[in-house]
């Protein structure tokens, strides 16, 4: 596995918002607030790309992955590039 590097953030709102997922501790409190702060479309985006993370992580390939979520294979590849090279934070999650 690659070594992450931490993100680390530019101001007190980046910290904050940090710490509001931390005050969060079901599942339906966390779907509550991505929905509060995010649209369906941006809501829709953000599930797509952890799913083409976790199909990324299952060996399959950028192309069935376009055409399973309907997303571009460029998409798919901004995916796999923070997947790889990122924070971990994909790692994280789908562990």
């Amino acid at each position: 596995m690659d070594t992450y590097q931490p993100y680390k953030p530019k101001n007190e709102k980046e910290k904050a918002l940090a710490n509001a997922f931390l005050k969060l501790k079901t599942e339906q409190e966390s779907l509550n607030f991505l929905r509060d702060i995010l649209t369906i479309k941006e809501l829709e985006e953000f599930a797509n790309r952890l799913e083409m993370a976790r199909l990324l992580k299952l060996g399959m390939s950028y192309k069935a992955i376009a055409e399973k979520l309907k997303v571009s294979t460029t998409t798919v590849t901004r995916t796999a590039h923070w997947l790889y090279h990122g924070c971990g934070g994909y790692e994280k999650v789908i562990k």
